[in-house]
């Protein structure tokens, strides 16, 4: 079956960068598009990044210059780049392909 499986959260200092993973097994990353979402406490999730299936990326405005989205498909692994990070970022961040979710990974931005 189609698992997706988040690491790489983590504490870190505000300004502090953090990459996450996403690694995806019974499915091939590359035939759909990846995405990148996060929830952080008493909120709803919401959408962060977007990578298609051709590589095309989009992003939020409240990230985009500060986060990047990528892709590995050797490793069939999809990351997310986070730099300049700040206490807003805080959440658990969560990949998605298609309609498959991972159990998400937890970042809290905090000195």
């Amino acid at each position: 079956q189609v698992q997706l499986v988040e690491s790489g959260g983590g504490l870190v200092q505000p300004g502090g960068s953090l990459r996450l993973s996403c690694a995806v097994s019974g499915y091939i990353i590359s035939f759909n598009a990846v995405g990148w979402y996060r929830q952080a406490p008493g909120k709803q999730r919401e959408w962060v990044a977007t990578m298609t299936s051709g590589g095309t990326t989009s992003y939020a405005d409240s990230v985009r210059g500060r986060f990047t989205i990528s892709r590995e498909d050797a490793k069939n692994t999809a990351y997310l780049q986070m730099n300049t990070l700040k206490p807003e970022d805080m959440a658990v961040y969560y990949c998605r392909l298609g309609y498959f979710w991972g159990q998400g990974t937890q970042v809290t931005v905090s000195s």
